[in-house]
């Protein structure tokens, strides 16, 4: 295990883990913690993204807090997160984002599901095991964990799980959202046969889009870009000049911001434990999109398709949601399409500012 940190006297808001810290979501939950005063571990997995990570929130730090990395190469290795834990046993919450996303898989058990739901089984055990002072543990699920194509709900909330099996997981289109069904169920289920002192609650967002990761390496744009945003990048790109992709599956969509404010307060409001909640900020469509931005960036018209090719191809019929409980629980306010991809294109803008430089 390796360990570095940013030092600093002890915040006042209590220290979090965080896993899988250099993720898309991860890095705006990480910032969301620093805004609001907690000290934070983080897990990464090399000490390359660790030292990058600290190098993209330096600025942002201030100075009373401490910010440290550990190295854990392989969250489903059996005790995974052990001399973490035991390291750091005075945690006061846990926020655990680490899981894998890809759509192709030589082997789904060893590639997807066993990260994802051992993984998962794997820090609460450490946790409960080795860190007794923690309270919370909140989990990034997944709206797949919710969502049953193509015999969808009227509406979508909360009550709501995927019927996925576990041998459909065996055929890559099923892979991740198995994944996330059987990663959270594992949660839940280790909360009612062990009774350990923390409680839980889970974050499940749809599609999500936002601005890029500050410790994404200027690289890596394309191949490091998160799946939601990187219909945004091709766009920006002239990838569609010559059609827009078809929008489906997914039509709904949340910002990472809210996704990570969500996070923090699911973590800290005593009404937040033992539930879930869908996160979801609104419907969107790739032509939707191509139209904000030829609004708001007239400089990238040639990059865009024709206005005329961009029909809007959200059914009439799709499914509605509801997320109620995250409004009235967690208090957010979501932000809107225009807002999310506007700050999107600009943050991809500067990255390939940087690219060219």
């Amino acid at each position: 295990m390796t360990i570095k940190k940013i030092s600093g006297q002890n915040s006042e808001g209590g220290r979090v883990f965080l896993t899988g810290g250099t993720g898309f979501v991860a890095s705006h939950v990480l910032d969301c913690l620093l805004d609001h005063g907690f000290d934070v571990v983080v897990s990464v997995r090399s000490q390359e993204k660790g030292n990058r990570m600290l190098e993209s929130i330096a600025s942002k730090k201030k100075p009373d807090q401490q910010v440290s990395f550990v190295v854990v190469p392989n969250i489903a290795e059996e005790g995974a997160f052990d001399e973490v834990l035991k390291q750091y046993n005075n945690l006061d919450y846990v926020i655990h984002t680490a899981s894998p996303y890809q759509l192709s898989f030589a082997d789904p058990v060893k590639e997807c599901l066993d990260p994802a739901i051992k993984g998962t089984t794997g820090v609460l055990k450490s946790i409960h095991a080795y860190a007794p002072t923690v309270k919370r543990v909140v989990i990034t699920s997944s709206s797949a964990a919710i969502l049953n194509p193509p015999n969808h709900r009227k509406v979508y909330d909360e009550s709501s799980w995927s019927e996925v099996t576990w041998e459909q997981a065996m055929e890559p289109e099923h892979t991740y959202r198995a994944s996330k069904k059987f990663a959270e169920k594992s949660a839940w289920d280790f909360l009612s046969t062990v009774s350990p002192k923390f409680d839980l609650a889970t974050i499940n967002n749809t599609y999500t889009f936002g601005p890029l990761p500050r410790s994404l390496p200027p690289t890596s744009l394309a191949e490091g870009i998160n799946t939601s945003n990187k219909r945004i990048l091709d766009l920006v790109s002239g990838n569609m000049r010559s059609g827009i992709q078809p929008t489906a599956p997914v039509f709904t969509f949340v910002d990472v911001r809210d996704v990570a404010l969500a996070h923090v307060r699911a973590m800290t409001r005593p009404e937040a434990g033992g539930k879930r909640f869908y996160m979801v900020g609104g419907f969107f469509s790739n032509p939707k999109i191509a139209g904000i931005i030829a609004k708001n960036y007239p400089e990238l018209k040639e990059k865009l398709p024709n206005e005329g090719k961009c029909k809007d191809d959200v059914p009439e019929d799709h499914w509605g949601f509801d997320n109620k409980r995250s409004k009235e629980v967690l208090g957010i306010r979501y932000r809107d399409l225009e807002e999310s991809v506007v700050d999107t294109v600009d943050s991809i803008l500067e990255m390939m500012g940087r690219l060219k430089n």
